[in-house]
């Protein structure tokens, strides 16, 4: 009984968390992105920063009550992730099954998708939307489980650890925040809906990128120094900066294009119709937001203080094939969009994600 439960975990909560979303009263916003069969702007029903805080709230209750433990997710995260990849798995085929092929082979279609926005309801639900919110939302629910655990079975606290499990928490909260600007980057811009992005957010993101945390959880203290952590902690902020001070001097500069970004005037290059940012963070690197989250990644795996545990090290390695992949991905769709004006801007901003190096 306890396998099966185990299994059928991520299911409960997912469809928990879709509950939350549908019931909560949620603001609608328009988008960057234009449907492409009517031309019309996107709409998107936003609440991700009450659905957040309210399953965390049911998590709490759940676990005050003696319903379900506090630390479930971590002792059934096996099982759980096993329920999540068929959860992925079987999403990923209904929803690419569900539209006409793209004229690639079936394996392509099934790894990018076919279609670039699936809605319910003119937005009510949106597909990417309900699965970054899914993926967010679960993670977290994991970090606070495992942080429960390593309080009440370790006895000599790591607080490296601790900190992981804080970064990972901020990575939540704050994606949730502002999720409106993430309608203004790259996935919701160029992706589609399909393996990559639908099991992506059900199986892969709330259970993978606590890779570090899965590991540690059971360790004590490793001795690494406060100084050190403490460090590590600045180097996860720097990342985080920069990934979410180009996030959001591109959204200022899409919605707002006359306006300052943190007392910045925005440089443009342009042929007048279409536009490009050329200073600020987008002067520095034409990517720097993906070495922002490169930078985050790593310091999670570096904070908890087992650099000889190999198994940490998948998600700053994922990041980095990631992110590689991503640039030269948007850098072919930003051609094709911009054409010469693209090239001009290249000409000026040289470095691809890391300023001077690459």
């Amino acid at each position: 009984m306890k396998i099966f439960l185990g299994l059928i975990t991520p299911l409960v909560v997912y469809s928990l968390i879709t509950l939350l979303h549908i019931i909560i009263p949620a603001k609608r916003t328009k988008g960057y992105v234009r449907n492409e069969i009517t031309g019309e702007v996107m709409n998107y029903r936003i609440n991700g920063k009450y659905v957040l805080p309210t399953s965390i709230l049911i998590w709490v209750l759940l676990g005050y009550t003696n319903i379900v433990s506090y630390t479930w997710l971590y002792e059934n995260r096996w099982l759980s992730l096993i329920g999540a990849f068929a959860i992925g798995l079987t999403y990923s085929l209904y929803i690419v099954m569900k539209h006409p092929s793209t004229g690639k082979s079936f394996l392509a279609d099934l790894w990018f998708g076919r279609v670039k926005d699936p809605q319910i309801k003119n937005g009510f639900i949106d597909a990417k939307i309900w699965l970054y919110l899914i993926g967010a939302v679960t993670l977290q629910l994991n970090v606070l489980a495992f942080a429960v655990y390593h309080i009440t079975n370790v006895e000599d606290i790591n607080y490296g650890f601790l900190l992981g499990c804080a970064m990972l928490t901020w990575f939540c909260f704050e994606y949730l925040i502002f999720e409106k600007v993430h309608l203004w980057t790259y996935d919701f811009i160029a992706e589609r809906v399909g393996f990559k992005l639908g099991f992506g957010c059900l199986a892969f993101y709330p259970y993978f990128y606590s890779v570090a945390l899965w590991f540690t959880a059971n360790l004590p203290n490793p001795g690494q120094s406060v100084l050190l952590t403490l460090i590590f902690g600045m180097l996860f902020l720097c990342g985080w900066i920069l990934t979410r001070g180009a996030n959001m001097q591109k959204y200022y500069f899409k919605v707002y294009p006359e306006r300052k970004f943190l007392w910045v005037e925005p440089e443009v290059i342009t042929d007048g119709q279409r536009s490009l940012l050329a200073n600020g963070f987008w002067g520095a690197s034409r990517h720097i937001n993906y070495l922002g989250e490169i930078i985050q990644a790593m310091a999670i795996a570096l904070v908890v203080g087992y650099p000889g545990v190999l198994m940490i090290w998948l998600y700053p390695i994922y990041y980095i094939a990631l992110m590689l992949t991503r640039q030269a991905d948007d850098d072919k769709i930003c051609r094709e969009k911009y054409g010469e004006l693209w090239d001009i801007y290249t000409g000026k901003v040289k470095y691809r994600i890391i300023p001077f190096i690459y």
